[in-house]
């Protein structure tokens, strides 16, 4: 058995294809990002919070498959069934997703239903994942005067989502799959060579939290230009939508 050198053309080959694989794995897979901008939009987070849940969520994600491949290189389990697993856990993802926009879309209407809405001089509140109540208030002029108020037993809720929502999605995507990365661990690995699976692991890593972090930065920038503040207390039903409308994908096929 001849074993792959690091630096090797065939090491630097497998690493590209990783890093293409990993790339266009991602891009193609519109719940890679979608549920972040549509979070981000509608629990106001920051950029910088954005880019942290999106990258953690990332990293968990191929961390799963990563474990699953090494597991089953270890026990000697064919890629077969090692990617019929991976059909398995991405079956169930998609059914996650549905399941939690379905809720959270559900929760966002009733949430909307509670928030006056109307012309102008109307106010509508978001909390944030300290409690805080962050008041929007809009003026006769389309303005915005920002109100703190502290927390009330309404804003409980709120609050809590807004705590537990980034672990939500951590727990959905480090249970979905990375189906290609399967079959780019077994050739290093039966040539022998760790360090070659190593290189594949950290170029997939490295394409699909990039890619997941430069669509979630350019999506996120153009969400910002939209401004439509008499549906902005339907944010949260909308991001719910966004997230049952991936599941969906996910479970067609895409």
């Amino acid at each position: 058995m001849v074993m792959i050198e690091m630096g090797s053309p065939e090491a630097i080959a497998l690493c590209g294809t990783a890093f293409a694989v990993g790339a266009v794995h991602t891009i193609l897979g519109p719940d890679h990002y979608v549920p972040f901008v549509a979070m981000s939009r509608a629990g106001g987070w920051s950029t910088a919070r954005t880019l942290a849940v999106t990258a953690a969520c990332g990293l968990g994600h191929v961390a799963g498959s990563v474990a699953i491949g090494l597991v089953g290189l270890a026990l000697g389990i064919a890629v077969l069934r090692l990617e019929s697993l991976e059909a398995f856990r991405g079956d169930t993802a998609g059914w996650l997703l549905i399941g939690f926009g379905l809720a959270y879309s559900v929760w966002g209407l009733v949430r909307a239903s509670r928030t006056r809405s109307g012309g102008p001089g109307h106010a509508h509140l978001h909390a944030h994942a300290d409690g805080t109540i962050h008041s929007h208030e809009h003026t006769h002029h389309g303005e915005h005067l920002h109100v703190h108020e502290q927390p009330t037993d309404e804003a409980e809720p709120a609050a809590a989502v807004a705590v537990w929502t980034p672990w939500i999605l951590f727990l959905l995507f480090a249970f979905g799959p990375c189906e290609p990365l399967i079959p780019l661990l077994m050739y290093p690995a039966a040539k022998a060579s760790p360090w070659a699976v190593a290189g594949v692991v950290g170029a997939f890593t490295l394409a699909t939290v990039g890619t997941m972090l430069a669509a979630v930065t350019v999506l996120r920038a153009g969400a910002t230009l939209v401004k439509l503040p008499r549906l902005d207390r339907f944010a949260h039903a909308f991001a719910g939508l966004a997230i049952l409308a991936c599941g969906l994908l996910i479970k067609a096929g895409l």
